[in-house]
């Protein structure tokens, strides 16, 4: 929703296999959104009023939805020892004006963010990031 699945980022391919999406502006508010370097990926937490997170509510039919998810867990790193990523029910505002449930990943581990490289944006929007389109082993 807001990184590297969204239309455009480099892991945008994994967010359809095997089934097909629609991508819709959205706003999560109230979580703030930072960039971890080296490892060229954002964390999303939750944040304070008044922040935002910018991306995409990416929607799929039932049955995409199925095989997708375990896709997408499995490039958040949900099931690892720890998780890397926790997937949680939020809701979103759309572009719109609208509003839709959805699944978000919120970054997992604590202890990284008390280390070095843990950039804010203020804007809330990844593609503001500084290196973000730069590819790392074992990217997410």
């Amino acid at each position: 929703m807001y990184g590297t699945l969204m239309p455009g980022e480099r892991n945008a391919d994994v967010a359809g296999p095997p089934g097909s999406f629609r991508a819709r502006r959205a706003m999560l508010d109230g979580h703030c959104l930072l960039h971890l370097v080296p490892e060229q990926y954002p964390a999303a937490l939750v944040g304070q009023p008044g922040d935002v997170i910018h991306g995409h509510a990416l929607t799929y039919t039932p049955q995409d939805w199925a095989a997708a998810l375990p896709f997408l867990d499995d490039l958040e790193g949900v099931d690892e020892t720890p998780p890397l990523y926790r997937r949680v029910a939020v809701r979103l505002r759309l572009e719109d004006g609208g509003e839709v449930d959805a699944w978000v990943y919120l970054y997992a581990q604590q202890e990284r963010l008390a280390r070095p490289g843990v950039l804010p944006l203020p804007g809330g929007d990844w593609r503001a990031a500084p290196g973000r389109d730069r590819p790392r082993p074992g990217d997410r």
